[in-house]
């Protein structure tokens, strides 16, 4: 007697884990170097709206590639399928609003770049606040190769991080950069030589950002974020109300007393 073997289950697109204070969301989808189809965009999504409303327990978040790509861009055989003018809108419309909800993570992001970064990959990197990269990364908003321009945010992203002719060069050139010609540019934070590098980088700076109070990292990133787009006056309007907020917190009051002390503070997020 013979019994079939029980099929294998489907792994999701994206993956969670959570060490501690620290989260890692894992684009999941290797054997198509982590591109971007409608499942990973829902998975991305409903991760992201879980992590926003966690900034008690996640305060740090790692944003990786399973393989040896952190993300080639859209998924162009799923793209094929969509020949309806509308569904080509709407499905730019979605990426766009998932990006942003990235963005605007209370958190503080990092984007740990172990490969290629393409298109809508690259694009997900620009979202996040820290971009770390492997020296063998390849990078690029190579969208105008395809007859289509960046369409979740990089060509607004990337001329805010390097300025406009620099921005202008790579998209409309379709350039694909090494990591360390990304990094002189200022698009990444550093470059690591190899995986285990790359991955020590990425968690120092978790537990840097982790020594401190986790209230007043929100604060500050979204000063920073929001007094962006805003002039002067409003900017320093918008980082006094900023602070303000912090004022009753205990971890304001814990931080004297530690001073004081002359020991480690104690943050809480409270």
């Amino acid at each position: 007697m013979t019994t079939e073997s029980p099929e294998p289950q489907p792994q999701p697109p994206v993956l969670w884990e959570q060490r501690g204070h620290i989260g890692t969301i894992r684009l999941n989808r290797p054997e198509s170097l982590n591109a971007i189809n409608e499942a990973m965009l829902i998975a991305l999504e409903e991760q992201l709206h879980h992590i926003a409303s966690e900034t008690r327990t996640v305060r740090v978040v790692i944003l990786e590639g399973e393989g040896r790509a952190f993300c080639a861009g859209a998924d162009l055989k799923e793209r094929s399928m969509l020949t309806d003018p509308l569904q080509i809108r709407q499905r730019i419309i979605r990426s766009k609003a998932v990006f942003a909800a990235l963005e605007r993570l209370p958190q503080p992001t990092i984007a740990k770049i172990n490969g290629l970064a393409f298109g809508g990959g690259l694009e997900l990197a620009l979202c996040c606040d820290f971009r770390y990269a492997i020296s063998s990364a390849r990078l690029g908003l190579t969208e105008v190769s395809l007859g289509i321009i960046p369409g979740a945010g990089g060509t607004q992203r990337l001329p805010r991080l390097i300025g406009p002719a620099k921005a202008k060069e790579l998209i409309l050139t379709a350039r694909r950069i090494t990591a360390e010609q990304a990094h002189k540019l200022g698009l990444l934070t550093d470059v690591a030589e190899n995986e285990e590098q790359l991955q020590s980088r990425c968690a120092a700076t978790a537990e840097e950002l982790l020594a401190n109070a986790p209230l007043a990292v929100y604060q500050a990133k979204r000063a920073i974020d929001q007094g962006l787009d805003l002039d002067l006056p409003s900017g320093l309007a918008l980082e006094t109300s900023a602070y303000e907020a912090l004022i009753p917190t205990r971890d304001r009051l814990e931080a004297l007393e530690a001073f004081r002390a002359k020991r480690p503070p104690q943050f809480t997020g409270e």
